[in-house]
């Protein structure tokens, strides 16, 4: 406990899942939370969870693609608490179309959540982390943009360009003292990927593919994300962090 005492974070993607998981972990840590997402009904139910445990935590709805949402919750989060340690960049959508059947605007919409809102979340949190001399961002990526896979196309090149994009501004920021890495989930078990593991059959593939003979937990991705938020990785920047049962170890 206390990990991450006297420092605040914002979180997207938080309203359940993974994000969710990261919101609870880093609050039980200490943290004060900012959770967003754009699922207001489920936020409300991670406000009530979050403020049991830490009450200064705040949600708010927020669209990861939209510049004038991310000036808001980083205004509103330098409004009541003066500073932001720690921005984790979990927001993201999938498709399951290969190049063929992928229209321009899914293309697009696929990009723009989860690398533009990536970006944007980083372009307006670093600022703030100069002035109080250092921070943590940790972007989630996939074992997806540490291979090719299949039939996501859309999915992979984003989860890709954010594995870079992390190390870049690993690199440009690390004389600011702000730590920058990815984490890259295996197969997660969340709300998203529900439908992908509902038949018996196709769940017991999946495992197959990963050493440790289960799916992961949410919790599994949150603890990592603890690391490389909490100054005990103070060392560590531009790295990728797979945490998949194995899977890369193949």
């Amino acid at each position: 406990m206390g990990r991450l005492a006297g420092k605040v974070a914002i979180i997207t993607g938080a309203a359940g899942g993974q994000g969710k998981a990261e919101a609870l972990l880093f609050a039980k840590e200490g943290a004060v939370v900012i959770a967003t997402d754009m699922q207001e009904a489920l936020l409300k139910e991670t406000e009530k969870e979050l403020q049991a445990i830490e009450p200064k935590s705040l949600t708010f709805k927020h669209n990861v693609a939209s510049e004038e949402d991310w000036q808001h919750i980083v205004d509103e989060a330098v409004k009541h608490f003066g500073h932001i340690d720690i921005l984790v960049n979990n927001a993201g959508i999938s498709t399951e179309r290969t190049i063929l059947n992928t229209t321009l605007d899914e293309w697009n919409k696929v990009l723009a959540v989860n690398l533009n809102g990536t970006f944007l979340g980083m372009q307006k949190v670093i600022p703030h982390m100069q002035e109080n001399g250092g921070g943590s961002i940790i972007n989630i990526s996939s074992i997806a943009g540490l291979t090719g896979g299949s039939g996501a196309s859309s999915y992979t090149a984003s989860k890709g360009a954010v594995r870079l994009l992390t190390k870049a501004t690993a690199v440009d920021f690390a004389k600011d003292n702000i730590r920058v890495n990815s984490v890259h989930p295996g197969y997660i078990e969340t709300p998203m990927t529900k439908q992908l593991f509902e038949s018996e059959e196709t769940r017991g593939w999946f495992q197959s593919l990963t050493p440790l003979p289960r799916l992961g937990k949410s919790i599994d991705i949150a603890e990592g994300v603890l690391y490389l938020a909490s100054d005990e990785s103070s060392f560590v920047t531009g790295v990728e962090l797979p945490i998949d049962g194995g899977y890369f170890a193949q």
